[in-house]
């Protein structure tokens, strides 16, 4: 990796996505370049100057001279903040995906050796057990009952605990009894999970995700749609901040947290992979092992699971920690 000089003349520098490389070394001929996209993720507006003393011409200078990265393959890294073409050039606000954590079950645990602002996911019985009962007579009692995802799929399809993205508008200068404009509405939203590691379900629909495509780094893509192959995506209720609950074809009854017009919410759950649930490699190899809490010990492996509106392109990363009893 590296910076390219554009100080001079402007460079292009293209690479195609590791989808694209696949199909191009099909060598069938149907290969065709059909969509690309734009990123801004290296510039900073903030440098702006309207008060150069040169002019209008160089107001804009340091940033169109800003050093830019190589173009490069990997989807995990690049092209985090993406741009978009609007029909309306008066918009005052852009929506934004926040996680809605006021119900308790899709909110992360409190801070313990184990929670550590991450969701976290039971990968086995033993360990789903331990953790609801963990705490019991201790200073942490009940600290991790009930506040963490149910990764064996125990009984039925469908954990308790689960992952809630709200977008909308967050500001008070509009009012959160409307609903956004569909231009700037979700209905269809991009979750990328290692597929080591787990994969993705709705809880409201009891259906299990299929993922898109699974790349050369074992990333999962999964598109989900409002209205397609479940209730993943639903619209957020119309109402005062923390006023109307919103269970419109959600599993909860939890309120709202963007202050302004709303748009749609995405709900999700993880499903543990068979690796996690039958084995402690990849916490040996990937994770770190021997976290004691309370008389017990634990194999822990952080990661992260990316959600990005399709409309848009705002993304927003959650840290999870998968957790595996070591001593069962």
């Amino acid at each position: 990796m590296g910076f390219l000089d554009n100080s001079g003349d402007i460079i292009l520098d293209a690479v195609l996505t590791d989808t694209g490389r696949k199909r191009l070394a099909r060598g069938d001929g149907t290969f065709k370049v059909t969509k690309y996209a734009f990123g801004d993720d290296e510039i900073n507006y903030g440098n702006y100057n309207p008060k150069h003393a040169s002019g209008s011409a160089y107001y804009d200078l340091e940033i169109l001279q800003t050093p830019i990265l190589e173009a490069f393959t990997n989807n995990r890294s690049s092209l985090k903040t993406k741009l978009m073409s609007l029909t309306n050039n008066n918009l005052l606000f852009l929506p934004v995906i926040v996680l809605n954590e006021v119900n308790e079950n899709s909110s992360r645990p409190p801070v313990t050796t184990l929670g550590v602002g991450s969701f976290l996911v039971a990968v086995d019985s033993d360990t789903r057990l331990m953790l609801n009962s963990a705490g019991a007579g201790g200073d942490n009692e009940g600290a991790l009952a009930g506040r963490f995802i149910d990764g064996t799929l125990q009984g039925s399809l469908g954990s308790a605990d689960y992952i809630r993205c709200d977008q909308g508008l967050n500001t008070v200068r509009l009012d959160p009894t409307q609903r956004i404009s569909t231009e700037l509405m979700e209905q269809q939203y991009l979750i990328q999970i290692d597929n080591r590691l787990g994969r993705v379900y709705d809880i409201a629909g009891g259906t299990m995700g299929s993922p898109a495509f699974i790349d050369d780094d074992q990333i999962a893509s999964y598109y989900v749609s409002m209205g397609v192959g479940g209730k993943w995506v639903q619209l957020c209720a119309t109402g005062q901040l923390f006023g109307v609950p919103d269970a419109v074809g959600g599993p909860d009854t939890g309120a709202e947290v963007l202050l302004g017009p709303r748009g749609t919410k995405l709900i999700f759950s993880i499903l543990a992979s068979d690796n996690l649930r039958s084995s402690q490699y990849l916490f040996e190899t990937m994770g770190t092992t021997g976290k004691i809490f309370e008389t017990n010990t634990y194999n822990v492996l952080d990661t992260i699971i990316k959600v990005t509106g399709v409309t848009t392109g705002y993304s927003l990363d959650i840290p999870v920690r998968y957790v595996k009893l070591a001593n069962p």
